[in-house]
């Protein structure tokens, strides 16, 4: 049950709802927070945002209010290292990360859970690389009541496609790069894949363990991965040698080594002519030339998802191909991008 009154017969009413005020580019936020006791100062700055009645509210057996139905929602929302906030605030629960990883969103649960209207989540996009402590969603009840039946439908939905949200962790791999061309194992020109990925594997808390140059020879390229694995290696990384020339033969010298499993080319700028396959367990990954010179590439997308356990073959690469294209910006900001989103 709903009733309003006029706000200046309000002092000594409890506020039933956060009230939000907004000051243009300055703060956005809570001016009064759900059970505040209004004071007679209190009546000019209710005015001030728009206030000139204020609800009285008596909910019936059927009936949620919006602080209750958020902490249901997000509670049913959420999966492995996905935390909330400790209450709602202007009715919202917001959703944050436990732990760096990534972001994994059940994307036709969310669909569904969002068709039902009166209830709402909002996420990052699924596969985002997330750190502990980001906000990576967001979830509330739309009106400030609703029927108590549908928010049971909602976390029914949520439960049925269940964890709707999660940060996967990523585990630490030991790398093995094998760096093939003639002109890097002859010492024509200097090597720049090393540096390039030693760093992003420290990024993302994995080393490197071994690295072998070979050149373009299958057998040898072959050879150099077995080095890697020999030594302990439990992902394989290879550079160069991936395009159309007659001397690019790292994807022969990748299946002589023992690969299974794979697969050549993606829908992705920069990164088309990207290999993904497996020897045994191990995962191995061929990046094009084109890791070297772009800052983001394929390797940037397909990286974390390997190490959090995913296997990535045709179908998923096909998906790619929307958001697949990279703009290059000047100041590159991944993952706050569209990029391989």
């Amino acid at each position: 049950m709903q009733k309003t009154i006029p706000v200046d017969q309000a002092v000594g009413m409890v506020l039933p709802h956060d009230i939000t005020e907004i000051v243009k580019d300055t703060f956005k936020g809570r001016a009064f927070k759900k059970g505040h006791i209004i004071r007679p100062e209190d009546i000019d700055h209710l005015k001030r945002l728009g206030k000139e009645h204020i609800y009285v509210l008596k909910l019936g057996p059927e009936e949620i209010h919006e602080n209750e139905a958020a902490e249901l929602l997000a509670k049913s929302l959420c999966g492995d290292n996905a935390g909330r906030s400790n209450e709602p605030v202007e009715g919202k629960i917001t959703i944050i990360a436990e732990q760096d990883g990534l972001l994994k969103i059940n994307e036709e649960g969310l669909y569904r859970f969002n068709l039902l209207g009166e209830v709402m989540c909002a996420t990052l996009q699924t596969n985002t690389p997330v750190k502990k402590g980001e906000t990576i969603g967001g979830t509330r009840l739309i009106p400030l009541l609703s029927k108590r039946q549908l928010v049971e439908e909602a976390i029914s939905v949520a439960e049925a496609f269940h964890p709707v949200i999660e940060v996967k962790p990523l585990r630490q791999a030991r790398a093995g790069l094998v760096i093939t061309g003639n002109e890097v194992f002859h010492g024509r020109i200097q090597d720049r894949f090393e540096p390039v990925l030693r760093k992003k594997l420290e990024v993302i808390g994995s080393e490197v363990i071994k690295v072998v140059f070979a050149p373009d020879d299958i057998e040898l390229i072959g050879q150099a991965i077995r080095d890697c694995l020999a030594a302990g290696a439990d992902l394989i990384i290879t550079s160069g040698g991936m395009s159309v020339d007659p001397d690019d033969v790292t994807r022969l010298g990748i299946a002589n080594a023992g690969a299974s499993d794979c697969t050549y080319g993606t829908p992705v700028l920069p990164g088309a002519m990207f290999l993904c396959g497996r020897i045994g367990t191990v995962p191995v990954l061929g990046l094009p030339a084109c890791g070297m010179f772009h800052k983001i590439t394929i390797f940037d997308l397909i990286l974390p998802r390997i190490l959090a356990g995913e296997t990535v073959g045709r179908e998923e690469l096909a998906r790619m191909g929307h958001g697949g294209l990279c703009r290059n910006c000047k100041q590159c900001q991944y993952p706050v991008c569209n990029f391989g989103k």
